[in-house]
C-alpha cells in the first residue's frame, strides 16, 4: 500500500541537490537550515542510505543519491504534467458541444466562425445542426443557439445576447430590371413579379415596411410570382430573373458586391427580425460554452460575420 510518508522530504532533497547547499535550499523553501538538515536526515534514515557526502567545503551526491535524484525529478515532472492536464481540463475548451443554427445564416456566417474556433481548440467536438423552426435547448440538450426572430422575453433558464436586427432591402437581377424596368415607388414595386418566402403550409411571408411610428412595421401581403421555402433558394430565383425580393443584407451582400443583384428603392429598406445568441444558463460557465459565445458575440453581426484572428502557434 502506498504511504504518503514516501513523499516527505523529496522536495527538500531536490532543492538541496539543485542549489548545492542546505543554506541556499532553506532560503528558497523559506525554512531554517536546521529544518532542512533534519529533513534530509529523516529521508536518509527512511531510505537506509546516505544521499550526500558532506565535507566542510562542499556537498556532493553519493551514487545512491544521484540515482534517487533522477527518480525524484522524474516523479515531480509527472506530477507537474498531471497538474497541467487538470488545469487544461478545467480551462481549455474540450468535449462535446451541441450547437443549433438557422439554416442559411448558419451555413454562410456562423459556421465559418465555429470551424475556425474548433481548429484552434482541437479537444472540442461540436455537434452542429441547422433548424429554422423553434427548438427547446433544454429538451434537446443544445448548449448554444443562433436565432433569427423569437420573443423579446427570455426565460431565466436561457441566457441571450442581442446581435442586432437584420436589414431588409429590395433587390433584383439586372436582367430582370432591364426587361421589366426599375420601380420608382412602392406602388410600382407591387406591380412587379415578386419572389417570396413560402412556408410548408402554403402561406407566404409578407413584406415589411416602416410604419408611421419609430420601430413600427407594416405587413404587406404580396402575390408571389414564385415562392421558395429557403433563403438561399429565394436568392437563386432572384438571380434567375424571376422578380424582385425583399431579402436580408447578410444573404445577398456578395451578390450586391459583384453586381449580380441590384438594390432597388433603397429608401424603403427597413430593419427586419432580431438576431440573438442564446444558451443554456446552467452551462454558461463551462469553458467550451463561454469561450465560443465570446467569439460568436465578437464575430457575428446582422450584416454577416468577420473571422477572428488565428491563435498564435
Amino acid at each position: 500500500m502506498f504511504s504518503s510518508e514516501r513523499l516527505k522530504g523529496i522536495d527538500v532533497f531536490v532543492c538541496v541537490t539543485e542549489l548545492g547547499s542546505f543554506a541556499a535550499a532553506a532560503e528558497r523553501l523559506n525554512l531554517s537550515s536546521s529544518a532542512v538538515s533534519k529533513g534530509i536526515a529523516r529521508l536518509e534514515q527512511r531510505l537506509g542510505m546516505r544521499l550526500f557526502e558532506r565535507t566542510t567545503r562542499k556537498l556532493a551526491l553519493t551514487d545512491a543519491g544521484t540515482a534517487f535524484y533522477r527518480t525524484c525529478t522524474r516523479v515531480l515532472a509527472d506530477l507537474e504534467e498531471s497538474e497541467l492536464a487538470l488545469h487544461a481540463e478545467l480551462f481549455e475548451p474540450r468535449g462535446r458541444l451541441r450547437i443549433d443554427l438557422p439554416a442559411s445564416y448558419g451555413r454562410m456566417h456562423a459556421l465559418p466562425v465555429i470551424l475556425q474556433f474548433v481548429k484552434q481548440h482541437p479537444l472540442l467536438h461540436p455537434h452542429i445542426s441547422f433548424t429554422d423552426s423553434f427548438v427547446d435547448p433544454a429538451d434537446q440538450g443544445i448548449d448554444i443557439l443562433v436565432r433569427i426572430g423569437g420573443s423579446d422575453i427570455w426565460p431565466a433558464t436561457l441566457g441571450h445576447h442581442y446581435l442586432g436586427a437584420e436589414r431588409l432591402i429590395y433587390c433584383a437581377a439586372p436582367e430582370y430590371l432591364g426587361r421589366r424596368g426599375t420601380p420608382q415607388s412602392a406602388a410600382e414595386l407591387e406591380q412587379h413579379d415578386c419572389v417570396l418566402y413560402g412556408h410548408s403550409d402554403g402561406q407566404v411571408s409578407p413584406w415589411y415596411r416602416e410604419g408611421p411610428a419609430p420601430g413600427d412595421k407594416k405587413r404587406h401581403i404580396i402575390p408571389a410570382r414564385i415562392a421558395v421555402g429557403d433563403g438561399e433558394g429565394e436568392v437563386l430565383a432572384v438571380l434567375a430573373g424571376y422578380g424582385i425580393a425583399q431579402l436580408p443584407t447578410w444573404l445577398v451582400q456578395d451578390h450586391l458586391a459583384s453586381g449580380a443583384l441590384v438594390e432597388v428603392l433603397p429608401q424603403l429598406a427597413t430593419d427586419g427580425l432580431p438576431m440573438n445568441l442564446v444558451w443554456l444558463s446552467k452551462r454558461a460557465a463551462l469553458p467550451k460554452v463561454s469561450t465560443l459565445l465570446a467569439t460568436l458575440a465578437t464575430c457575428l453581426a446582422p450584416a454577416g460575420h468577420t473571422l477572428p484572428e488565428p491563435a498564435d502557434k
